[in-house]
């Protein structure tokens, strides 16, 4: 694949292009049978402008990193200032689409699969953080590397994006707490427990329970997060691991990438007596736009796509090629008709605020960790079409602003705030 080149973009071209964009944004048509969303009105695109502007939009969640980790980590394959449509799939991440979203913050995640061993998972885990530096580096116009509240409000200030690093899945901490130790000092700000299966001291949501929760390891993992200063992320794990890192957490917890699961009943989404612990230990939910979170009919097209793949790998175990045109042709054929819409993650936040309050609530995209997307959010370029549905629906340019970054920062400063305070030595 050859490399993309061109002239950087100016700071002063990329907000020309992210104001413009963002009084001009439109929901595309689709064949879908679901009603298209309404296009939003140019008032309350104004105002979430003026929202962007004040406070860092920060998404919670993108998989960028493992993007790039399938182009061998070479960041020259794709020119971000380009987009990636010359891909066979392109990407929904690129730069003028983050300027046109108003993105002032965005946790990179740095994932790798939980099957791995724990010395293979280590050392994925640092490639990919190595290219989250990279990346920083390759587009300095561009992206900063943030590592506190502060850096983030200083960096949206400067006009450039916090870049922040985000590992998912407990899997990559091979069982060591000097390895987590570690990862923080290279710039990881939370850990999401588990991944999609168990480690060896948290259950994992839709695996098998094997812990009833947190190990005894578990918990001191819990503990060292809070005395770093690093967030306890419960996204992907099982509700016994939420309850057990929420009675052992002296400071505010995240779920990075997660939905209500009294609208859409998934297991990786949060129920009403969690939200509500949730709130009263002060952490918020940052809501996730992968369909199958969204509502329950999109959930069992997920399952269903879920449980092809695992067969395709089974049936072509040394041919992931074949298994990847066969998936590609399933999805063709089972195109699910009832897509969710911006309307219906609108309907997660409505919920979160009536449960949790408006203080407990962000947005955590997961973009380019799934496939599909919903109508109307369908790359970074969008999380203002989400803001103006909810000023539609009378959310206050407060409401907006906490929703949009002041709700994270706050956590952020309250995590790190506990760091400093708890002055007791690290665990071994």
């Amino acid at each position: 694949m050859n490399a993309l080149r061109s002239v950087p973009l100016t700071k002063a071209c990329c907000f020309a292009t992210t104001w413009i964009t963002l009084m001009s944004l439109s929901i595309p048509a689709s064949a879908n049978d679901s009603p298209a969303p309404a296009a939003p009105e140019a008032s309350h695109l104004a105002l979430v402008r003026e929202v962007l502007r004040a406070v860092p939009l920060i998404d919670g969640h993108n998989d960028l990193p493992w993007q790039f980790h399938k182009q061998h980590n070479d960041l020259t394959t794709v020119d971000l200032r380009q987009g990636s449509h010359q891909l066979p799939q392109p990407w929904a991440t690129d730069i003028p689409r983050l300027r046109a979203g108003g993105v002032g913050a965005q946790f990179w995640a740095v994932y790798v699969p939980p099957e791995l061993s724990p010395a293979a998972a280590v050392k994925m885990t640092l490639e990919q953080t190595d290219l989250v530096h990279r990346l920083v580096k390759y587009y300095p116009d561009t992206f900063e590397l943030a590592r506190t509240a502060d850096d983030i409000e200083r960096i949206h200030r400067a006009g450039r994006i916090a870049s922040l690093i985000g590992v998912e899945g407990g899997h990559s901490l091979g069982n060591s707490l000097a390895v987590l130790r570690m990862l923080h000092e290279l710039g990881a700000r939370y850990l999401t427990l588990t991944h999609t299966k168990n480690t060896a001291w948290a259950d994992a949501a839709g695996d098998q329970p094997e812990h009833g929760g947190l190990t005894p390891l578990g918990e001191d993992v819990v503990r060292e997060l809070n005395r770093l200063g690093m967030m306890v992320d419960l996204a992907h794990v099982a509700d016994d691991t939420m309850r057990a890192a929420l009675r052992v957490s002296r400071a505010p917890v995240i779920f990075s990438h997660s939905n209500a699961r009294a609208l859409c009943d998934h297991e990786r989404n949060v129920p009403d007596d969690i939200l509500r612990e949730t709130a009263r230990k002060r952490g918020i939910v940052m809501v996730c736009f992968l369909p199958g979170f969204v509502t329950n009919s999109a959930r069992d097209a997920f399952r269903a796509a879920t449980e092809e793949r695992k067969r395709l790998a089974t049936l072509y175990p040394h041919d992931p090629d074949r298994a990847a045109a066969e998936m590609k042709q399933w999805r063709q054929t089972h195109q699910d008709k009832t897509t969710p819409t911006v309307s219906d993650v609108a309907d997660h936040v409505d919920h979160l605020r009536q449960v949790m309050g408006i203080d407990h609530i962000g947005l955590g995209s997961d973009f380019d960790g799934f496939n599909g997307a919903v109508r109307g959010l369908e790359d970074v370029s969008k999380f203002p079409v989400l803001l103006a549905e909810l000023a539609r629906r009378g959310y206050s340019r407060e409401d907006l602003e906490k929703i949009a970054g002041l709700n994270l920062l706050r956590v952020m400063r309250e995590v790190e705030t506990v760091a400093r305070e708890g002055a007791a030595p690290s665990a071994p």
